[in-house]
């Protein structure tokens, strides 16, 4: 976990890995300049391999990842620039890449994912979206958001039951929703979680920033798929319109991913079309 802190001429890279002595020892001295950024009081001993905060002890350990709902895990496809790349950066992308491979052929190995029903009902699903207008795309098997995606078409009522991600970065949340139906309205998918008559008192609390800001400075976004991991960007959504118009003329990835954030509030979102940034605080 302390990869981007490792001097080159101290690199101590095989097959198994192995960091020695010295190295860790180098770190330790290294942290000495840090302060916990949970506590501001101890010496930094941790940093999480996650969010890159430094902390002091197991209780501000914990601490950070319940303020933050972090998880304390890698993420193995974070962006690097070409100067921070590293050779422990190509080791563990070597190694994420061995991952993959094992995942894919042991979901290759189930039958049931490779069922002519199975097949023929994506291929529908991909069909129906197609004529509404919207590029939809399933990922191949063994991957998280395909195993995840519950949207349905239902043919008697023409229409799609959407499943459903709401991200809330301004309060480090996310909610599942699935069987969303299509002709609902931004607005009202929104009202469980941030109108502060309607929506569940444990949810109000902790979406407290979206519940006491006016309605007008809700803004919903939307990633615009197949771009460059350093040059995201995101369409703003129509909150009085149904989920299918403002999916209309849009790439959809398994199912969509709503960012709710507010217009008064710094983030780092690009919106395509205003070239302005926010910065979350």
């Amino acid at each position: 976990m302390y990869q981007e802190s490792f001097p080159k001429h101290r690199r101590n890279i095989c097959g198994n890995s192995l960091i020695n002595r010295e190295i860790i020892t180098s770190v330790v001295v290294l942290f000495t300049s840090f302060r916990c950024e949970t506590c501001s009081k101890e010496e930094a001993k941790y940093r999480c391999p996650r969010c890159m905060k430094y902390s002091c002890s197991l209780m501000c350990v914990k601490k950070h990842k319940l303020a933050l709902s972090c998880n304390g895990v890698r993420d193995k496809t974070a962006f690097i620039s070409v100067n921070e790349f590293t050779d422990l950066n190509l080791l563990s992308d070597y190694r994420f890449l061995e991952d993959v491979g094992r995942t894919a052929d042991a979901a290759a190995r189930r039958p049931t994912m490779h069922s002519p029903a199975t097949k023929k009902l994506l291929y529908c699903l991909r069909n129906k979206a197609r004529r509404c207008n919207i590029d939809l795309r399933t990922l191949p098997i063994g991957f998280t958001k395909r195993r995840e995606n519950s949207t349905t078409f239902n043919c008697m009522e023409k229409k799609f039951y959407w499943h459903l991600k709401l991200i809330f970065p301004h309060c480090h949340a996310e909610y599942t929703l699935k069987g969303v139906p299509d002709d609902k309205t931004l607005a009202d998918i929104l009202k469980p979680y941030i109108d502060p008559v309607e929506s569940d008192p444990v949810v109000c609390q902790r979406l407290k920033i979206y519940t006491v800001a006016p309605q007008s400075d809700v803004q919903i976004l939307m990633k615009i798929e197949n771009r460059k991991q350093n040059s995201v960007r995101y369409n703003e959504l129509d909150a009085s319109r149904s989920l299918l118009d403002n999916l209309k003329g849009k790439v959809i990835i398994e199912y969509p991913t709503l960012f709710v954030v507010l217009k008064t509030l710094k983030n780092d979102m690009v919106v395509l079309g205003q070239g302005k940034h926010i910065f979350i605080s």
